[in-house]
């Protein structure tokens, strides 16, 4: 009886270590099996946009790789099992570039071949710079407790962050993408985000005929895409709250199509041993070349760079700025300042024409 007792005990024991459970399988024991991460102690002040580029406010986050870029809402990634899974963006609808758009669906658009046409360029233009952004970049998925976790397609509905900044936001920011008629945490801070965009005719917004300064004017259609989640954030792509004025001055705003598509602050090793590996990169989403002859970068501090006559940019190409020195080419710029320039915890880029113009800005952390 003795022994019987002791195997007894020591299945147990065994039962307890292997993890076993008497109830059913919850919603996070499903996550785990695609190695989503729970994460504790969520705010709840983020359902208004605070800590809006910090993933770890979400219940539950899962770490991927970028393996293709869809269109401008829409990425293939890699887990970090190894599958592959398709992501929808949360909250942002970016117009379409393989099928018609319904101009009905962006306020102010006309329901014509010009209006048709303008949101199929800035479909293009929106593609572009997620692909400058996140094409073969490791990710934060960010799931957000008031969407489903996936659409009608089956794919994955998703913040996607990247080197901490909410990307479907800067979309919405940028006028790139307008804001899902549906609920989603971040949904006041995105809708604040878009009317900033639209005051600003920044971006797609820019194919707005006719329509006043406070949006009143024009169709207001719903708009659906088969899929349960929706979108908005209202930060950058920093995760900023978006403001009227000089803070909606950046990338799309300026009607010049330049984005600051990577900031790399933290070089390998010692920044001050290795001021080539810090840089900007800089992408024209333009469809003409852009030129930036004596246009100048600054950081926070006012530590400025400027472009030497003769500097341009193709469409759809991309040129960095190193802090270091070296030999200037097409693709590459040397600011020779002796120092790091770009501060690890958190900077802004700011990057303004010869006449004082702002073409792009990103703020960072």
């Amino acid at each position: 009886m003795r022994r019987e007792i002791e195997i007894a005990l020591v299945l147990c024991l065994c039962c307890a270590l292997a993890g076993c459970a008497t109830h059913g399988t919850s919603g996070t024991d499903t996550a785990s099996a695609i190695g989503e991460t729970p994460v504790a102690n969520a705010n709840a002040s983020d359902a208004t946009g605070a800590n809006a580029n910090d993933p770890a406010a979400f219940e539950t986050t899962l770490n991927a790789t970028v393996v293709d870029v869809a269109d401008g809402d829409t990425v293939d990634v890699r887990l970090a099992n190894g599958t592959e899974e398709t992501v929808r963006m949360v909250g942002v609808d970016t117009p379409e570039v393989w099928v018609e758009n319904a101009p009905g669906e962006f306020r102010g658009v006309p329901n014509t071949s010009a209006g048709r046409d303008c949101l199929r360029e800035w479909g293009h233009h929106a593609s572009d710079y997620t692909a400058a952004r996140l094409a073969g970049a490791n990710v934060t998925l960010a799931f957000d407790s008031d969407t489903d976790r996936r659409g009608y397609y089956g794919r994955l509905l998703a913040y996607v962050y990247v080197n901490g900044t909410n990307h479907d936001a800067a979309l919405v920011e940028r006028g790139l993408a307008r804001v899902y008629d549906s609920g989603f945490s971040r949904e006041p801070a995105f809708r604040r985000a878009a009317a900033a965009a639209y005051a600003n005719r920044t971006g797609l917004w820019s194919c707005a005929a006719n329509a006043s300064a406070d949006g009143t004017t024009g169709s207001t259609g719903s708009g659906t895409s088969g899929e349960s989640a929706t979108m908005g954030d209202g930060t950058s792509a920093t995760g900023s709250t978006a403001t009227t004025g000089e803070a909606n001055g950046d990338s799309a705003s300026s009607g010049t199509g330049l984005v600051v598509a990577r900031v790399h602050a933290d070089a390998e090793g010692s920044d001050g041993k290795n001021l080539n590996d810090e840089y900007v990169v800089l992408h024209n989403a333009g469809t003409d070349p852009l030129a930036l002859d004596g246009a100048r970068v600054s950081d926070a501090a006012g530590h400025t760079y400027a472009f030497p006559n003769g500097t341009s940019i193709a469409s759809d190409a991309s040129l960095t700025l190193h802090t270091g020195a070296g030999t200037d080419d097409e693709r590459d710029r040397y600011w020779d300042a002796g120092g790091p320039v770009w501060n690890n915890g958190g900077d802004t880029v700011t990057v303004r024409a010869a006449d004082g113009t702002i073409l792009a800005r990103e703020t960072y952390d």
